[in-house]
């Protein structure tokens, strides 16, 4: 594609369909009613207003904890608008988590949920105070001018000590990926309705339902509950999505439902950890529609290597989404014959620039055009490709990046916990769970300690499962083992 020199995506994505006439369609369904496209962007061009009357300029960066509702997409184009930079906060994290983030993006505004301003630092503005000032707000005149190059938002992305990095996404990002995946792969088009229960705080989710459908004048469905089961199959059935997507762990849950039979979609995504080929298997038999199953990143921000539409090999993660590069190298870097399992690395014009303010880490991840993964991967004879597991100790648990490193501090915080470990282990559903093996110097029960960790992290990090060792497998300098633990 080719980009004039002047581009802000916030202008392509929402301004640019009221200019060709798409502004009556709908752009968004949430939990309170349905917005247009003309009125998205008259909302969000005050929400630019209002941020610049609260001193927020060009390249500042604007916190936004905000639960899935018309809210975040009024917030987060209308801070693009003005110039500055959104950073969406995982809604599920610690007050200790945002104070974090915050601070190190040295935000200029924050922008909360009233579910979520408790956690969040004072001075944070509700979306209730935001739409008492959207209400009396011009619009704000003139689109930032800035450039496909500049840097539009930023998304958060756990580390493997635990510490969250900042990944700085450019104003032409979100296109690449809507033009490289949603269209010719998804299949996306203007009449579709699209849900992803994975919420726009992901790079998965903002693709899902943000990126992807304001790409081509879709509809967005939004729900700010937690996508429980029984929300999610609500939430399809009043709604009539013809995309969805979600994780491996919810289509095994949502397959436990007995009245779950053929539902509306016309197709479903997956990612954020493999989907286990009996689920593929049996949500088509049941629901009547294909997963297409894929990987992408919070660097990349969204799927790079993915099944498609009348290709779908269950079992595997499907074939290179075209537009990008797919290398397996080996520890050195170096890349590796035919038929070899190793690291995969990815190029593409989705990339993120840099972490923020962590210059070893982005030389780790970022060589040139070229991105490491972490991802293990052999490629198959027939060109499909099939995940092996993880380079480092991270898990991906419900499509969320857990670091062991951080559970294991949690627990060792415990008066009774000597040390532990933690390593991932499979559910019935073959899907992946932290599991701890805890050293003891006093008493404590399994129980008390996963409740002690739920009131420490967020709670979707506790271990499921606990065992309790005489000791730990080391190296000889004192190293933690993990793979004789798994």
């Amino acid at each position: 594609m080719d980009f004039p020199r002047e581009y802000n995506a916030a202008d392509d994505l929402l301004d640019r369909h009221v200019r060709e006439g798409r502004g009556d369609r709908v752009a968004v369904i949430d939990d309170h009613g349905r917005y247009t496209y003309a009125q998205l962007a008259d909302r969000a061009a005050r929400v630019a207003t209002v941020l610049h009357d609260l001193g927020v300029r060009p390249e500042q960066r604007v916190a936004l904890g905000l639960l899935d509702t018309v809210d975040f997409p009024a917030a987060f184009l209308g801070a693009i608008k003005l110039g500055a930079v959104p950073v969406p906060l995982n809604t599920n994290l610690t007050a200790a988590d945002y104070a974090y983030m915050i601070a190190d993006m040295r935000a200029a505004a924050v922008l909360a949920s009233p579910a979520l301003v408790d956690k969040l630092p004072a001075g944070a503005i509700t979306t209730d105070e935001l739409a008492r000032r959207v209400a009396t707000a011009a619009p704000l005149a003139h689109t930032a001018k800035t450039t496909p190059d500049d840097v539009a938002f930023w998304l958060y992305s756990s580390g493997s000590t635990g510490k969250p990095k900042g990944a700085m996404h450019l104003h032409a990002s979100p296109r690449w990926t809507a033009a490289l995946y949603a269209v010719p792969v998804l299949g996306i088009r203007e009449d579709d309705r699209v849900y992803s229960a994975a919420k726009l705080f992901f790079a998965y989710g903002l693709g899902n339902a943000l990126t992807f459908p304001f790409a081509v004048g879709a509809t967005a469905i939004l729900c700010a509950e937690r996508p429980s089961p029984a929300t999610v199959l609500r939430v399809i059935r009043e709604h009539q999505p013809t995309i969805f997507g979600g994780v491996p762990t919810l289509f095994a849950q949502l397959l436990a439902d007995p009245s779950l039979g053929a539902l509306p979609l016309r197709v479903s995504t997956s990612a954020g950890e493999a989907l286990p080929r009996h689920i593929g298997e049996r949500w088509r038999e049941r629901a009547g529609s294909d997963i297409l199953d894929g990987i992408g990143s919070t660097e990349m921000l969204h799927i790079f290597l993915s099944n498609r539409p009348g290709e779908v090999v269950y079992g595997t993660t499907g074939r290179e989404v075209p537009g990008y590069e797919l290398e397996l190298r080996g520890e050195d870097g170096a890349p590796l014959p035919p038929g070899e399992e190793g690291q995969l690395w990815v190029k593409g014009p989705s990339c993120c620039m840099a972490y923020w303010n962590d210059r070893a880490r982005s030389l780790h991840a970022f060589h040139g055009p070229w991105t490491r993964t972490g991802d293990q991967y052999v490629r198959n004879a027939d060109g499909t490709w099939t995940y092996c597991g993880r380079a480092d100790d991270m898990l991906k648990v419900g499509g969320i990046w857990v670091s062991p490193f951080e559970v294991e501090s949690a627990l060792a915080a415990h008066a009774a916990v000597l040390e532990a470990a933690v390593v991932g282990a499979e559910d019935k559903d073959g899907l992946i769970k932290p599991k701890a093996f805890v050293v003891l110097r006093g008493e404590a029960g399994a129980d008390e300690l996963k409740d002690f960790v739920k009131h420490r992290l967020a709670p979707y990090k506790y271990p499921r499962w606990i065992e309790f060792v005489d000791e730990l497998p080391k190296t000889a300098t004192g190293k933690i083992q993990r793979f004789k633990l798994r």
